[in-house]
């Protein structure tokens, strides 16, 4: 086995302190979200520190943003994560995979090893679902087109088109992004776990295996709103407690037709007229499903339907559902996980094999060449949130890991 390399560990944690202060408000929290100023400002940061590293600076038309070593070999091999966060975020989620992957490329060329293949760091545009998620990898993939494009809009009516505009890029162009699969050698993202199994486990390094797939629906379940001290319990038709008895099933379902993988979460429900003397006789909620087999989760999906009808046909309510979100599984691969594996051995690290329960840019890419991941651990499992934490001795740990899986694959 050839000698392992190292990173500069000084350098990725003098960066990651950075990053972090560009968006933290009083409340801890990061506020970074995709193309608002504060990503506009991490974005310009990060661009200079590409430069300052020697690398070669791209932006793409989806406003992803490259450090590239290499490019004028024919095939590139890709690492990295996104800038953006959720409101209130912690200052790893997406940050960290984009700053190892550029040490990772900067060492690389400090050691000026060989190469077969190019190497890219990147940043994705608007992975975290202000405009809908996903924006820059799927642009990358083919996978973005226009009525996508034109529809996009943020909870307060921000569209995309705006928003790409005030960045300095034409929203329409986003898919000529897209890249020619044949230059594509390989992609490997490092992120943190976002779930409390490494941890609990004491484990440095997840091994990913497959990223779940999701669905996510609203449901809307009607009755009629009558008064609640004069109507008896068996004349009603309470849209609420067609909910209870809906969301009390979940388990079972699970538990019929889904694996150790499946997740179903109700997670937000309104009740209307939402009064206290008043039968509710409107209820609207999400219902979001995952698992990580594309037939499972067929499945779960028939199961829940079949469980609504019955719900509504008990309480002789109206039922309705509409399909807000769907992403399909993506097994990683077996090439990208064997070689993270091997390369885990070499440095003598422990590793847990196990599935991500969260989506990534790693699934979309997975659709256009050999894609995998790395996870470090979760303080508490805690992410989204200020609390969320990861020790920097596992954070230069899956660096090293994901440095020698980059040289590996790239020569």
């Amino acid at each position: 086995m050839p000698a392992q390399h190292t990173i500069n560990s000084n350098r990725l944690q003098h960066r990651i302190q950075t990053l972090a202060d560009i968006g933290r408000k009083g409340d801890g929290g990061v506020y970074r979200m995709a193309l608002s100023p504060a990503d506009l400002e991490a974005r310009a940061w990060l661009g200079n520190e590409i430069t300052t590293a020697g690398l070669e600076l791209r932006t793409d038309p989806a406003a992803n943003i490259s450090a590239c070593w290499k490019p004028e070999l024919p095939t590139r091999v890709l690492s990295g994560s996104h800038l953006d966060s959720v409101p209130g975020a912690g200052h790893l989620d997406g940050a960290l995979g984009v700053l190892a992957a550029l040490e990772c490329v900067e060492r690389i060329k400090e050691l000026d090893i060989p190469l077969k293949h190019g190497l890219e760091a990147i940043a994705f545009t608007d992975e975290e679902g202000r405009f809908g998620g996903m924006l820059g990898s799927q642009a990358l993939a083919g996978q973005l087109y226009p009525g996508v494009i034109l529809a996009a809009r943020d909870l307060n009516g921000v569209t995309l088109t705006d928003a790409m505009a005030a960045a300095g890029f034409d929203a329409q162009q986003m898919p000529l992004a897209e890249r020619d699969r044949k230059t594509l050698h390989a992609f490997v993202e490092l992120h943190i776990e976002q779930g409390p199994v490494l941890d609990s486990m004491n484990c440095p390094i997840g091994l990913v295996q497959a990223i779940t797939g999701l669905f996510k629906w609203e449901i809307t379940l009607e009755g009629e709103s009558n008064h609640a001290g004069t109507t008896p319990m068996n004349m009603r038709r309470d849209a609420l407690q067609g909910v209870v008895d809906f969301a009390s099933q979940l388990q079972r379902v699970l538990d019929e037709y889904g694996t150790c993988h499946s997740r179903a979460t109700i997670g937000k429900l309104q009740v209307f007229p939402g009064a206290a003397n008043v039968v509710p006789g409107k209820a609207v909620f999400t219902l979001e499903v995952r698992d990580t087999d594309a037939e499972v989760m067929k499945q779960l999906g028939d199961a829940f339907q079949r469980t609504l009808f019955a719900v509504a046909r008990k309480h002789d309510l109206v039922k309705n559902f509409v399909i807000l979100s769907e992403l399909p599984p993506a097994p990683c691969s077996e090439w990208v996980v064997e070689t993270v594996r091997q390369q885990a051995e070499a440095l003598g690290l422990a590793y847990h094999a196990m599935p991500s329960g969260a989506a990534h840019d790693c699934q979309t890419i997975s659709s256009v060449t050999h894609a995998g991941m790395i996870f470090v651990p979760s303080k508490g499992g805690k992410s989204h949130s200020p609390h969320e934490w990861t020790a920097f001795k596992d954070i230069e740990a899956g660096t090293n890991l994901l440095l020698n899986t980059l040289i590996k694959l790239a020569s």
